[in-house]
């Protein structure tokens, strides 16, 4: 890790602020993984963002409102959010969500050929869209039109929003994930 792990019990002001909203939201809505280590502090990519609160705290909004009242089935997201860790090769990120996955429904078989790179032929229609618009968006194309309606036409316009903005802040997790060696966790070797 490229970064001090931070001693909640030390901080100050805004990030004892922050730190107090991450832990609620943490405890709310990441379950299965470890985001908390034994001493109360904030592993994975919390740690960054209470150290650089300035950036870390409008990240923290943008997923706490990504994670408040979904348009999108839980599947479909992990899917998304899968393809994204898999293209930034992000450590934590597959951790967590390998785990988060498992329990809204992807079976192992699935989650062993998105994290490999490739579409699981057994994605129902709505998962095989979420990769296939997935895919363009992490590889930094623009989506082709055709996509991009039958996104609209399967998702609506708040869920295809919702998935650009899910891809999107997966790849801001994965980044900094990736740019300050974020590790797993001691029990995150499974």
């Amino acid at each position: 890790m490229r970064l001090p792990q931070l001693d909640h019990t030390a901080l100050t002001d805004g990030r004892a602020t922050l730190y107090a909203d991450m832990k609620q939201g943490i405890e709310q809505n990441f379950k299965g993984f470890t985001a908390i280590d034994g001493n109360g502090d904030l592993v994975g990519p919390w740690n960054p963002w209470l150290t650089f609160d300035k950036f870390g705290g409008p990240v923290w909004e943008l997923v706490k409102a990504l994670a408040q009242k979904p348009e999108l089935d839980g599947t479909v997201r992990e899917v998304a959010i899968l393809v994204t860790g898999a293209h930034f090769h992000s450590e934590y990120e597959l951790y967590a969500h390998i785990h988060i996955a498992e329990s809204r429904g992807l079976s192992d078989d699935q989650i062993r050929t998105i994290i490999s790179g490739n579409r699981p032929a057994d994605l129902s229609a709505t998962e095989s869209l979420a990769y296939d618009f997935a895919t363009v968006l992490v590889t930094g194309k623009i989506v082709p039109e055709f996509l991009y309606r039958q996104m609209i036409d399967m998702f609506g316009q708040g869920g295809t929003a919702e998935l650009i903005y899910l891809v999107g802040l997966y790849c801001m997790v994965s980044t900094t994930l990736n740019g300050f060696k974020v590790p797993l966790p001691e029990d995150g070797d499974d």
